[in-house]
């Protein structure tokens, strides 16, 4: 099946995401709530596109958009660019300490407005902390409280037993907004302190002890590849690779 994104047409699968689609072409979409290893939430919005089939012609969210018919695409309208600004200029009032928010607002020429701005604040509520959470299978946040005073945080702000400490959350925060402090032994996070795990071989940190031990339950690992870094285990599993080759 074909369509055509921005002038270039190109072949999809049936039900393949318009924004995968399209930056596959190397046609680039804005995201903020979007991440390739939970796909698209169509929380930010950012990901507006124009999508047209004969004359209809509609807005809709790239990132959980399935392409099924021939359609054609335009991801930069003067209508999807103006949304886009006042997409920014409502999250930046949201998260004005983002240092990535406060880009944003200056790339897209936001103006200043009445709204009171959230002083401090660095997350949008895309909430893709929480997917990443869950998808770890600890699902130590969540969305609390409601309205304007709605955030991501633990049960009562206190120190979660179900949080391992692996900072996925962070990781995919695309405005900085976890807080992740470490020291030579130590990563603390989500109020919690969480003694860390070094390779056994390069002394890089792997994560923290929780993490090592919920791996090794969820996985059932029962060798000691869980106390090597990344790099590390491919170097091992080269060397038993060769060493099975020359048997």
């Amino acid at each position: 099946m074909r369509v055509k994104i921005d002038g270039i047409e190109l072949e999809v699968q049936p039900g393949e995401i318009l924004l995968n689609a399209a930056r596959r072409a190397g046609i680039n979409i804005p995201t903020l709530c979007y991440h390739e290893a939970f796909g698209g939430q169509g929380h930010c919005r950012m990901c507006l596109v124009e999508v047209r089939k004969g004359a209809e012609v509609k807005l809709v969210a790239s990132c959980t958009y399935p392409i099924n018919e021939e359609v054609e695409v335009k991801t930069r309208t003067p209508v999807v660019e103006k949304i886009r600004q006042n997409i920014v200029m409502l999250l930046y009032k949201e998260a004005p300490a983002s240092e990535i928010m406060q880009k944003m607002y200056v790339e897209y020429g936001c103006e200043a407005n009445l709204l009171e701005p959230n002083e401090g604040e660095r997350c949008i509520l895309c909430r893709l902390c929480v997917k990443a959470c869950e998808k770890m299978g600890a699902s130590a946040i969540s969305a609390v409280f409601r309205g304007t005073s709605k955030r991501i945080g633990t049960p009562y702000d206190e120190a979660s037993a179900d949080c391992i400490g692996c900072a996925a959350c962070a990781q995919v925060c695309p405005t900085g907004a976890i807080e992740v402090r470490e020291t030579l032994d130590t990563r603390t996070i989500w109020h919690r302190d969480f003694e860390l795990v070094r390779c056994k071989e390069c002394g890089r940190v792997v994560g923290t002890k929780e993490q090592s031990d919920y791996l090794k339950g969820k996985l059932g690992w029962k060798t000691p590849n869980y106390e090597l870094c990344e790099t590390c285990r491919r170097r091992e599993a080269a060397g038993h690779l060769k060493e099975y080759s020359r048997q």
